[in-house]
């Protein structure tokens, strides 16, 4: 039984719910410190965000950074992207693709297919940043269970599912933080992730972790955030 949950989740109903942000995050592995990661929210347009979400890790010789950016538009507490990217450098090939969301013409397309991707047309698509927006405002509608269908990084859909899983208090760089536990929902139960959403800082994410085989291989910590009062 989750004591205490509609006590920390928000039923808050006004029209443009979104506030602007600026955070960031130490990523670490095994309790070592390997990079930062920021994410920020901006209002570009009347009832239009963009979100973006940069990381820059460093580890023995491997290095990877990536920046992850998704436009959108909000109405009623429901998230529609319009255009997704990701770009990525480091270790390895390089990596860069986009992807767009036609609401008029019901079409997905990605900058690696000629034609639009051959996948069913959704009104709750999501793309894979979007998705993150959107569970925050379920949260603070009071949801309990989510399932969003997701555009992944090869074009094909798939659906990412969540759960709440407590409340816990965590000690954070940001200093201590009462929060709602959300564990994501895998068919291989080897997997592993977790998020931690802070309703006292506007349901802000403020941890995640990353796990295979029982084995930690991320997790990322709040630092320090400045949030605008008003969107």
């Amino acid at each position: 039984m989750l004591i205490g949950i509609s006590a920390l989740l928000s039923t808050s109903t006004i029209a443009n719910p979104l506030k602007e942000y600026h955070a960031e995050y130490q990523v670490s592995r095994k309790g070592e410190v390997h990079g930062t990661a920021t994410r920020t929210l901006t209002k570009v347009a009347e009832s239009t965000y963009a979100v973006r979400y940069k990381s820059d890790i460093e580890w023995m010789i491997f290095s990877d950074v990536r920046i992850e950016e998704s436009l959108f538009k909000l109405s009623d507490h429901v998230i529609s992207p319009l255009h997704y990217s990701m770009k990525r450098e480091g270790t390895g090939p390089d990596k860069s693709y986009k992807i767009k969301f036609d609401h008029q013409n019901h079409a997905i397309t990605s900058s690696e297919e000629k034609y639009p991707l051959k996948v069913k047309w959704l009104e709750n698509q999501q793309d894979l940043i979007s998705y993150q927006v959107q569970l925050r405002e379920d949260l603070k509608s009071g949801k309990t269970k989510f399932s969003y269908p997701i555009i992944d990084k090869k074009g094909s859909q798939r659906s990412y599912d969540f759960e709440i899983a407590g409340e816990e208090t965590i000690t954070l760089p940001f200093g201590n933080v009462k929060t709602i536990k959300v564990k994501r929902i895998y068919d291989d139960s080897d997997r592993q992730a977790i998020a931690w959403f802070a309703p006292d800082h506007d349901h802000m994410l403020v941890k995640m972790y990353k796990g295979k085989d029982g084995m930690e291989q991320f997790q990322i910590e709040l630092k320090t955030l400045k949030a605008k009062s008003d969107s």
